[in-house]
């Protein structure tokens, strides 16, 4: 069976070497374009060694098309020769010419408990949302977006305080385990596929820059949620507004919601308002306080919030928002 691997970034690697290492005869790689630095478009997506530096140590053909789904697109894809094309986190939609190329079809390493989180961003949308589990999902490529028969699928914990990132870490081999497996079953004939409930489908969109921002009209709990979520793109950011200063953007990496050294009547609980309490730098949110532990401000470096304080004093009035807030 020829297997084309399709992926880009440091979810799909672990499938690719998975697929060499198992001795597959995988007959070419399709990955993104190379980007250089003035091109690089924002993404959840983390870019690893690249699969087409993995492909070139094994001596696999590669093909970086803008888009796949052109009549050269295909036409490449289709010189493969492919019985099966393998997806993990590609970037494109494939459309209808792309999916038909391959003799036995096409199955995508999806990285959520399908039918919840269809779409580009389903780690994100999970760890915003507040879920306690996720996992990987391995189906049928159809015309519908993440829309087809589920082959297999894993549950994995999603620790409190976890990255997108350091999640992706996690499941990129879980996937790529789970993946070898329907390949087996695929060349057997044994595997079986599952319909999704209809009634259950979420999205998950791709993040975009703006989503960095930090609303602090919302609950704590989801303020911390959307802390980590946005990591390592797009980073959540809010500005420091300080009587008389200019307002002061500031990265938050680490957070936490919950209670404080400092008794309700000494913060101002308007949300956004910044205040020390216990040595500690705590943000009115909309049910109650939310702490920074970890901040990196514009052109500087991350560190802990007691040393940003020990720098950058707060005086009354100070507050986190916009850059446009007023002081």
């Amino acid at each position: 069976m020829r297997i084309v691997m399709m992926g880009t970034g440091t979810f799909a690697e672990p499938t690719f070497r998975a697929l060499l290492a198992a001795g597959e005869n995988v007959a070419g790689l399709v990955t993104q374009p190379d980007r250089d630095a003035g091109r690089k478009v924002g993404s959840t997506r983390q870019t690893g060694v690249g699969l087409a530096s993995i492909a070139a140590a094994h001596g696999v053909p590669v093909i970086q098309p803008e888009n796949i789904n052109t009549l050269d697109g295909v036409a490449a894809l289709k010189a493969f020769a492919p019985d099966l094309l393998v997806v993990a986190a590609y970037g494109q939609i494939l459309k209808p010419d792309v999916i038909a190329a391959p003799t036995m079809g096409a199955i995508n390493v999806h990285a959520s408990l399908l039918p919840k989180y269809r779409g580009a961003s389903p780690i994100a949308h999970a760890i915003l949302n507040g879920e306690t589990v996720t996992g990987v999902t391995i189906i049928r490529i159809t015309l519908g977006l993440d829309a087809g028969d589920m082959l297999a699928r894993v549950e994995v914990p999603i620790p409190r305080r976890t990255t997108t990132g350091a999640m992706e870490a996690k499941l990129g081999p879980l996937g790529a385990t789970l993946c070898l497996a329907v390949v087996h079953q695929l060349k057997a004939g044994t595997a079986v596929g599952t319909k999704q409930d209809q009634s259950l489908v979420t999205r998950a969109p791709k993040f975009t820059k703006e989503m960095g921002a930090i609303d602090w009209t919302q609950p704590a709990a989801r303020i911390v949620n959307h802390v980590y979520a946005v990591q390592p793109w797009p980073t959540a950011y809010t500005f420091l507004h300080r009587p008389g200063k200019l307002p002061l953007r500031l990265s938050v990496t680490e957070v936490t919601a919950g209670d404080t050294a400092a008794s309700p009547h000494d913060i101002d609980l308007s949300p956004g308002s910044a205040a020390v309490a216990g040595g500690r730098l705590v943000v009115s949110c909309v049910d109650g306080p939310a702490e920074l532990l970890e901040v990196q401000p514009a052109g500087g470096k991350r560190m802990a919030a007691g040393d940003f304080l020990r720098g950058t004093p707060l005086p009354d009035g100070s507050r986190f928002g916009p850059e446009g807030t007023p002081t």
